[in-house]
């Protein structure tokens, strides 16, 4: 499926739409057409724009730029986050995970509630106005320990919002607790818990889940907890990870499900593709199921957030890169695919990092804003949940420079061509 000479969708703004539609295949504008004139993008649908030629990519770049721009305008948003992922400690046996350690090995990780709220507090002294908190699953956890946690947090830092706990941590918390997977939201709810990230999401396709994850989290399981957490108001992400052992059609049924849930909730924030970290996952080094690909390709890249913004449009309306995965440079292309937000600035990242990404883990908010301007895009300060906190139309942010030392720079390629503001 990757084209020759993969497109720069920043290239084709210049290039009318009917000009880009006349030149796809027929079955694919007249998908096209009906999603520029407001109609849904089917499950089948989408999964003929996964499936279509390279030739037809600029096109469904282009309407997807087009639909970004009449959901959601030309500003383009980040939050400023510190990542805290509080123990890698994990028995699950996921097998892309390149992130699980066992209690005895010498890369073991637990930090303290103590270092924990720390690590919150400093954040805060940054700027943040969250912490994402997400662990491994420790078989030693006390049954209460996420409530603890968030209490030691929101102790420290009270006004920070806690964005944490996976749809698995969620599971495997309440079993530990024996309560309900309502009852335990309601309890972590009670403690401060602000939002959750939908991530363990994976692939919700039930064949392709058995495989990577060995079944230890259901389909079924990841929608029930997801739908309990947005029946008491707790809002949160939603994510694919592809580019394993999947393909178009589960591509379109994950996003097609995400939607429905949407429709039944409104609870998601925004859609975020992960795409598949390869070079140090047991999934693809140790090759424990065959035929699994190094990650997805160019194209299928572009054609994920594309398609995501055109399926969920008027649903999800914020679509998310995930610059540590992709890189900066590519992060910004992504915001002429379809996408409108740069996700978090994370000051710490080690899921993608232990699975070999290697773009770093911190951009600042200052590189941020270099980042969208570089795009053409007005660059916003979000909150979690999307309320603007500021516009930087007219002004730059601090730069207070990176909370650690940086082996390289994550924005070196537009340095030598961007211009403050003013």
């Amino acid at each position: 499926m990757q084209s020759a000479q993969p497109i720069k969708p920043s290239a084709l703004r210049t290039k009318s739409p009917e000009a880009l539609l006349s030149q796809s295949s027929k079955e694919v504008r007249h998908i096209l057409e009906r999603a520029l004139s407001g109609r849904e993008v089917t499950r089948e649908d989408g999964e003929i724009l996964f499936g279509a030629a390279s030739s037809d990519l600029p096109a469904i770049v282009r309407a997807a730029d087009i639909v970004r721009e009449q959901r959601v305008g030309d500003r383009a948003s980040f939050v400023i986050v510190r990542n805290i992922n509080f123990t890698n400690v994990c028995y699950m046996g996921c097998r892309f995970c390149g992130f699980a350690k066992r209690k005895e090995d010498p890369d073991a990780v637990w930090y303290s509630m103590e270092e924990v709220a720390h690590r919150a507090q400093v954040a805060c002294d940054r700027g943040a106005t969250e912490v994402c908190m997400q662990g491994g699953l420790h078989p030693d956890l006390p049954p209460t320990y996420y409530r603890d946690l968030l209490i030691a947090v929101k102790r420290q830092v009270p006004r920070m919002h806690v964005h944490a706990f996976s749809p698995f941590e969620i599971w495997f918390g309440a079993h530990k607790r024996k309560m309900s997977t309502r009852e335990f939201l309601l309890e972590l709810k009670e403690a401060g818990l602000g939002s959750m990230p939908g991530t363990a999401a994976e692939i919700l396709d039930v064949h392709v889940r058995r495989m990577l994850t060995r079944n230890k989290l259901t389909t079924q399981a990841w929608v029930e907890t997801i739908r309990a957490a947005h029946s008491i108001g707790l809002r949160s992400t939603s994510t694919i990870m592809f580019g394993h052992i999947d393909g178009p059609s589960h591509w379109a049924s994950h996003i097609d499900l995400i939607r429905s849930i949407q429709k039944e909730t409104g609870g998601f924030t925004e859609f975020v593709p992960l795409s598949f970290v390869y070079a140090e996952s047991p999934l693809y080094v140790d090759r424990a199921i065959p035929g699994v690909r190094p990650g997805a390709t160019q194209e299928e890249n572009f054609k994920m957030h594309a398609i995501a913004r055109l399926m969920l449009a008027g649903w999800i309306d914020n679509i998310q890169v995930s610059w540590v995965k992709l890189g900066a440079k590519m992060a910004a292309e992504m915001l002429h695919a379809g996408v409108n937000d740069l996700g978090g600035t994370l000051m710490d990242e080690s899921i993608s990092r232990s699975a070999g990404a290697d773009f770093g883990e911190e951009l600042t908010p200052a590189e941020m804003v270099r980042l969208i301007r570089h795009a053409g895009r007005t660059p916003v300060r979000r909150s979690t949940l999307y309320d603007t906190l500021e516009e930087f139309s007219d002004h730059e942010p601090a730069d207070i420079g990176p909370l650690k030392p940086r082996p390289h720079d994550p924005i070196k390629f537009l340095r030598h061509n961007y211009v403050a503001a003013g």
